[in-house]
C-alpha cells in the first residue's frame, strides 16, 4: 500500500509549447503527399502483379495473358488485378484445376511474390516525400 506524504503539497507543472500551429500546417501540407505515394506504391505493385500474372499464366488462344486488368478504387489506394469479363470464367479453372485439368496458377503465386516487396515500395515512397 501506498503512504501519502503530509505536508506540503506540489504546485501543477505548467508548460507551453511553441510552434504547435506551425507544426499543424506542415501536417496539413503533408498529409496530400502521402496519398500520392501511397498510390504510387499501389500502381507500382499493381502493375508488377499485372505483369507477373501475364507472364504466368497457361497460354491457349492468348486471352487470358491479354485481359489481365487492374481495377482501382477509394481514388487509388486500393487495387485488384485479375478477370472481370464473363467470357474469362475459365481463368478459375486455370487458375484452381479440376480433377481432369492440372491448376497452374498465375495470379496467386504473383500476387504473394508482391505482398513481401509492397511494404519496401511504400516505405521508399513515404521516405522520398519525407526526404
Amino acid at each position: 500500500m501506498a503512504r501519502r506524504r503530509r505536508g506540503r503539497r506540489r504546485s501543477p507543472v505548467q508548460m507551453q509549447v511553441h510552434g504547435l500551429d506551425s507544426l499543424r500546417e506542415s501536417l496539413n501540407e503533408l498529409a496530400p503527399k502521402l496519398v500520392q505515394a501511397s498510390r504510387a506504391a499501389v500502381e507500382a505493385s499493381s502493375e508488377a502483379v499485372k505483369e507477373q500474372t501475364r507472364n504466368g499464366v497457361r497460354v491457349d488462344t492468348g486471352n487470358l495473358r491479354d485481359e489481365v486488368a487492374i481495377h482501382y478504387a477509394r481514388g487509388g489506394l486500393s487495387a485488384k488485378v485479375g478477370w472481370k469479363d464473363r467470357r474469362d470464367w475459365y481463368a478459375t479453372i486455370h487458375e484452381f484445376g479440376t480433377q481432369r485439368i492440372p491448376a497452374q496458377p498465375a495470379l496467386g503465386p504473383a500476387l504473394e511474390a508482391e505482398r513481401a516487396r509492397f511494404e519496401d515500395r511504400l516505405k521508399i515512397e513515404v521516405r522520398r516525400v519525407l526526404s
